[in-house]
C-alpha cells in the first residue's frame, strides 16, 4: 500500500544509518515491526503475577 508520510530527514537518515538499511521503505518497515514487537512485549509483561499456571496442564487440556 502506498502512503505519504513526513518524516524528518534526518530522523530516517539515522534510522536507515543504525539499521543498516538501504531504502527509507526497509527502515520504515523495520521499525514498525520493532514498535509491534516491544509492545506485544509490554503487554505480556504487564500480565507478571496476575495468571497462574498449572503444572497439570496435559491432563486439563485433554480433558475437555
Amino acid at each position: 500500500m502506498k502512503t505519504t508520510l513526513n518524516i524528518p530527514d534526518n530522523l530516517i537518515k539515522e534510522a536507515m544509518i543504525t539499521a543498516k538499511m538501504k531504502t527509507k521503505t526497509d527502515a520504515v518497515i523495520a521499525g514498525l515491526k520493532e514498535l509491534i514487537r516491544k509492545k506485544k512485549i509490554e503487554r505480556v509483561l504487564s500480565l507478571a503475577g496476575k495468571l497462574e499456571f498449572s503444572d497439570r496442564w496435559y491432563k486439563a487440556r485433554h480433558e475437555r
